[in-house]
């Protein structure tokens, strides 16, 4: 894989002032302060009271392209691997075509003890009847309710009128508790800011890194974002009370540098919005390293605060 295109200047202006001390510290120091065995602990999605793992196990590498080459039993294998180390929260969609590999993976562990989230995309036929589409991802997931589900990727301002439907089947769904949670997630900072003046949401899923790659942007088409822009709406979201996700940490396979992916965990455990991350898994040593990763950031805030 390409190594991303970020030079020095870039990346101090999308981390902003909250990590510029924190560059000082080689992040070999920060891996080998990081308490062994480290197990993710649970967070409180916003203000939502629901709870679940910091980490979650992504499904949708390369549209789960990375995680369906691992066949059903590969990808079993691999989920019950991270699950025997914490890792609860499981992130899939129905455009990944993951679902029945994650029935087959959760099949036998207690339903309480896992948040499952999934998303929608606002396809028309999506758009007309999206319960008949909830109705089938429990089927295909196996369980009787989802503890979140998102409409897919928005991408233009007016997609509160566009999805007026969806959002409307979200509300009667929560009701009936067939999910816990609501929400969305953007592509691109249009809208992203409409979904800061919008209270519909419980929970927010954004692209997080403090490199820029692979985040919101003026147009959806961009592949280099404003973090800072982004951290500004989320920020927004999170006074709202609204619970969020950072995605796109290891800036979709992009960051071949393991100091760029301790740096976007950093910022995602220290930027003070986020509240969870999902990062897509292809095998055990990625399981292993983010975790790593996550526990030297967790450590590094707390001896900084």
């Amino acid at each position: 894989m390409r190594e991303p295109n970020i030079n020095r200047r870039q990346f101090f202006r999308s981390t902003g002032a909250l990590l510029a001390g924190a560059m000082i510290t080689p992040w070999q120091d920060l891996i080998s302060a990081a308490p062994k065995g480290f197990t993710p602990d649970l967070v409180t999605l916003g203000k939502s009271g629901v709870r679940l793992c910091r980490l979650g196990f992504g499904t949708g590498t390369n549209s789960g392209q990375v995680q369906r080459d691992l066949g059903r039993e590969g990808f079993s294998r691999l989920f019950r691997y991270a699950y025997d180390r914490g890792v609860t929260y499981i992130d899939t969609a129905d455009g990944y075509g993951t679902h029945t590999y994650v029935k087959e993976a959760i099949r036998g562990i207690p339903r309480e003890k896992l948040f499952i989230l999934s998303k929608m995309w606002w396809s028309p036929e999506n758009i007309k009847n999206p319960m008949a589409a909830l109705d089938r991802y429990r089927r295909e997931l196996g369980v009787e309710y989802l503890d979140c589900l998102l409409i897919h990727c928005t991408m233009q301002p007016s997609w509160p009128q566009d999805l007026k439907p969806m959002m409307e089947a979200f509300d009667t769904a929560k009701e009936r508790k067939i999910i816990r949670l609501k929400g969305m997630s953007c592509h691109g900072l249009p809208a992203l800011r409409q979904a800061a003046k919008v209270p519909w949401a419980d929970v927010q899923l954004a692209r997080v890194n403090p490199q820029g790659h692979a985040v919101d942007g003026e147009s959806p088409d961009d592949s280099e974002g404003n973090m800072d822009l982004v951290g500004r709406e989320l920020k927004t979201m999170k006074g709202m009370g609204r619970g969020i996700l950072g995605m796109k940490l290891v800036g979709n396979g992009d960051f071949t540098r393991r100091e760029d992916r301790v740096r976007a965990m950093q910022y995602a455990m220290q930027c003070g919005f986020v509240d969870a991350v999902t990062i897509g898994f292809a095998g055990t040593a990625e399981v292993d390293e983010a975790l790593e990763n996550m526990g030297a950031a967790l450590a590094a805030g707390a001896k900084a605060a």
